[in-house]
């Protein structure tokens, strides 16, 4: 680690350290709830729908990514089953909240009776933007990064000296891919919110599904080049594999609805 790497710690309360990983993610989330109150008020929703969602749908998709990276470092875990719970070590994964958070959805859906397809096309956005938040978090606690490079390669990017000295770890520079993931998921998300108020132009759930074929593209990539993936077995990254059958599903069933569902309304009426 470097002498002028940050602090992880934010402060202290008594004994109790505050991370600013917690700080950042928490940041991330507010910004994405109150965005997604107001575009659920456009869309004839009501935002208190959006406020129990994040009540239950955080805690559990917190629960949720825990779980799923646990579950593939399990033999760790079931050696130091102590460190389960302390996510401010590092190790949680966002496929594994966003399938919590998912199953979170359609259950408050169902129980009121609410469009399951345009409360995920409302969410998409704000998951999105708490992803490209949430991986600063990352950047502070020195994790997420790839492999090896030089300090030449750093600063021909033109990035800022605190970024380029927070990537000097365990002895040496390494490639910023927490940055390279928000950078680009910024780009979809401009993209997404540019176009999703366009007049007829995206029906119901395809908002949602822009998203989950922009993010599992960005994550393939980004994940081949980082030496803390999970792995399937040898080789075989899991968040590879689950990149490459969320982005192949998304386009599927887009074509498919679009195909054989004649009446899906429109995200935005024409007027």
């Amino acid at each position: 680690m470097s002498l002028l790497a940050l602090n992880p710690i934010a402060f202290n309360v008594g004994a109790l350290e505050i991370h600013w990983y917690g700080i950042i993610i928490a940041m991330g989330a507010l910004v994405g709830v109150i965005m997604a109150m107001s575009e659920a008020k456009k869309r004839g929703i009501d935002p208190d729908n959006i406020l129990d969602l994040v009540l239950w749908g955080v805690p559990i998709a917190l629960v949720g990514a825990r779980l799923y990276y646990v579950i593939f470092e399990l033999p760790f875990y079931l050696a130091n089953p102590s460190e389960i719970i302390k996510i401010w070590h590092g190790g949680i994964a966002i496929y594994g909240g966003l399938i919590a958070a998912f199953i979170v959805l359609i259950v408050l859906c169902k129980r009121r009776k609410l469009s399951i397809w345009l409360m995920l096309d409302i969410a998409a956005p704000s998951v999105l933007l708490g992803q490209i938040v949430g991986r600063w978090g990352n950047f502070m606690n020195q994790e997420a990064f790839g492999a090896k490079t030089s300090l030449s390669f750093l600063q021909s990017l033109h990035l800022p000296h605190f970024v380029i000295e927070q990537m000097y770890i365990n002895g040496a520079y390494r490639q910023p891919t927490f940055l390279y993931e928000s950078f680009f998921n910024l780009i979809g998300l401009v993209i997404i919110l540019v176009l999703r108020h366009r007049k007829q132009l995206f029906k119901q759930g395809e908002v949602f599904l822009s998203y989950l074929i922009w993010y599992p593209a960005v994550r393939f990539f980004v994940e081949g080049m980082r030496t803390d993936s999970l792995y399937i077995m040898p080789g075989i990254r899991v968040s590879q594999v689950l990149s490459i059958v969320l982005f192949v599903t998304a386009i599927g069933v887009w074509i498919y609805r679009r195909r054989n569902t004649f009446k899906l309304p429109w995200y935005v009426e024409a007027k």
